[in-house]
């Protein structure tokens, strides 16, 4: 059923959401034009998904702690690096669209919900190397192989913080004056994504870039994006099926756009 109803959504998204013509936002053209749709091959796509593929054929177990909502500790499964790589790690086509929206933002600082192994935290990170980036990670021994997987690419710069994202987000807010841009990408759960997103506002500006993952991964989710979208701080929302973008632009005509991707 559940198949089902994410096909669903996913041909419904489909047959409304549009592309780079019909847009009448000149923010959104750009964005769309320039950056989504940006699908020239950059060097760096070669270097971490030479990575990626290194994770898809180790062989090693190791134990992952799946936090839920709150601190409540829902199962602990024997893994295989290998497995996790292959489903759990943002395939090349989302990390790299990452790399290109952080690219064109150039933000000072970054704080991504949800390391797994540490791929998309290169892409990050490489695309924007002078930032400070605080990865968040739930699982400690999934957090140690993003450890390996960083001085392998010879990353110094990334700040791993390890925890219940309840208890570590906070802090790593209250040390920023302002958030640039936040990539959430854990706890897909309705309360737990609005929460994270509610405290993230105080200190949202212009520039401001947020971004949820799989918004359409369940109802839950679903009601929580709309929830943000109608956010009266909210200006542009750019739904891209996999993930949602969420800007805070003064004197900009609030507006949701569906952008096939």
């Amino acid at each position: 059923m559940l198949n089902l109803r994410f096909a669903k959504d996913y041909l419904l998204h489909r047959l409304k959401g549009k592309n780079r013509h019909g847009l009448h936002s000149p923010f959104v053209y750009r964005l769309v034009d320039e950056v989504i749709y940006d699908y020239k091959r950059k060097d760096i796509y070669n270097d971490i998904e030479s990575i990626r593929a290194g994770l898809l054929s180790d062989n090693r177990v190791i134990t992952v702690t799946d936090l839920g909502a709150g601190s409540l500790v829902n199962n602990n499964k024997q893994k295989k690096i290998s497995e996790i790589a292959k489903n759990a790690l943002k395939p090349p086509k989302l990390a790299q669209l990452l790399y290109r929206l952080v690219k064109d933002l150039q933000p000072r600082n970054m704080i991504e919900l949800g390391t797994c192994l540490g791929t998309t935290s290169l892409y990050l990170e490489n695309a924007a190397s002078d930032a400070e980036l605080y990865t968040l990670e739930g699982c400690p021994e999934t957090a140690k192989v993003a450890a390996e997987v960083f001085k392998k690419a010879n990353i110094k710069d990334i700040k791993q913080v390890t925890g219940n994202f309840d208890d570590t987000l906070p802090g790593v807010i209250d040390g920023l004056d302002q958030l640039d841009f936040v990539f959430v990408d854990g706890n897909h759960q309705k309360d737990a994504t609005l929460k994270y997103f509610e405290w993230c506002l105080p200190k949202v500006h212009e520039n401001t870039l947020l971004i949820f993952d799989d918004i359409y991964w369940s109802e839950g989710m679903k009601e929580a994006w709309e929830i943000i979208k109608a956010h009266p701080q909210v200006t542009v929302t750019v739904d891209l099926f996999w993930i949602g973008l969420v800007y805070f632009k003064k004197g900009q005509v609030k507006e949701d756009f569906l952008i096939r991707f």
